[in-house]
């Protein structure tokens, strides 16, 4: 399919009984604008300016193909899938919550993993964020043609000038941590906070940390000692464009996690035109093959993070061809002409 072709694709995107609310895509979303930014699964609805919807019947009245999100007990899910077949619409799914760590932790019951099981074998095929979720769902249907499923990874506005976040090159300073799980043993988050400690005893420049799990966490925080003059906290919630503007103002962003997720906290550097450093995301994969986590030990991130933050030209590197790697496969422009390449062939399908 051509990639004029592909911008009349549009795709309706469904989380049944989801509390996101009801958004369309049609002129595009400017940041602030809608109930939500055009990131994660919203991003595959915004990208072919369709829609986000949580009542099926609205999502059928789209009149267009659907991506159905599984969540919860798969039980709304299984109903809709079986609403919108009736209807014959063009059903591929996915999980909404895909990192590895949250896919075992879903697929770990009995009644979940049965339903699963089902769904996947009723529709028409699988959209993964990731490559491992892709795996999952390809073992899955190992009865139906493995072009059913598809990584695609979720996309970013990165073409939209409304959404470069950057600041003038000789702002930024200091050190974002992109994760701020600390439960969660596969995001590293302790073992990130102590090789940001290191950094910023090493170069002086500041850390910045999210923490929005309340006095708990911040004792712990306390513990690790940072200067105090050098150690921002924030606390609390922020829009995403406010959010976007504090990540920019930094000189990289660091994480260790190993979850294999979409990769949300290096799509965020996209935006900000910051570089990115550790994590094993599928977005870190691709936008940022030189500063990622993915075989890389912990030595070797803290050494390459130690780097970028007394070369400024280093970093300049990075962000470009980050910029250009994402141009190439993570924007809005290239993610709908995928999308509407892999649903052609159910299209196809039914003209044989």
């Amino acid at each position: 399919m051509t990639s004029q072709n592909a911008d009349d694709f549009r795709l309706t995107v469904l989380n049944p009984g989801g509390r996101d609310s009801e958004q369309h895509f049609n002129n595009g979303v400017a940041p602030g604008e809608g109930e939500h930014p055009p990131i994660n699964f919203h991003a595959y609805a915004a990208c072919t300016r369709g829609a986000y919807h949580y009542d099926t019947r609205r999502a059928i009245a789209e009149e267009t193909p659907v991506l159905l999100l599984l969540r919860g007990e798969f039980r709304a899910s299984e109903r809709a899938l079986a609403e919108l077949k009736k209807h014959q619409r063009k059903v591929v799914v996915s999980l909404k919550e895909t990192g590895l760590h949250q896919i075992a932790q879903q697929l770990c019951d009995r009644g979940k993993l049965s339903r699963f099981m089902r769904i996947l074998a009723q529709a028409d095929g699988c959209i993964a964020s990731t490559p491992e979720a892709a795996e999952i769902y390809q073992r899955t249907r190992w009865e139906h043609n493995p072009t059913t499923v598809a990584f695609i990874p979720t996309p970013y506005p990165v073409e939209d000038r409304r959404w470069n976040f950057s600041v003038p090159p000789d702002e930024p300073t200091g050190i974002f941590v992109g994760t701020r799980e600390c439960d969660v043993p596969s995001r590293n988050h302790f073992a990130a906070l102590l090789v940001a400690r290191q950094l910023c005893e090493a170069t002086g420049e500041p850390v910045t940390v999210v923490n929005l799990d309340g006095y708990r966490a911040r004792r712990l925080l306390w513990e690790l000692k940072f200067p105090h003059e050098k150690f921002c906290l924030i606390e609390e919630e922020k829009s995403y464009p406010d959010y976007l503007r504090i990540v920019a103002r930094h000189k990289l962003v660091l994480q260790l996690d190993r979850s294999h997720v979409p990769g949300q906290v290096a799509g965020d550097a996209l935006l900000t035109r910051t570089v990115c450093v550790g994590g094993d995301g599928a977005i870190e994969r691709i936008a940022f093959q030189k500063t990622c986590g993915d075989g890389r030990g912990i030595n070797e991130i803290a050494s390459i993070a130690l780097d970028l933050l007394k070369n400024a030209e280093s970093r300049a590197l990075i962000v470009a061809e980050s910029q250009q790697l994402a141009l190439e496969r993570l924007s809005f422009q290239a993610v709908r002409l995928l999308l509407a390449n892999f649903f052609a062939q159910f299209a196809n399908a039914n003209d044989t």
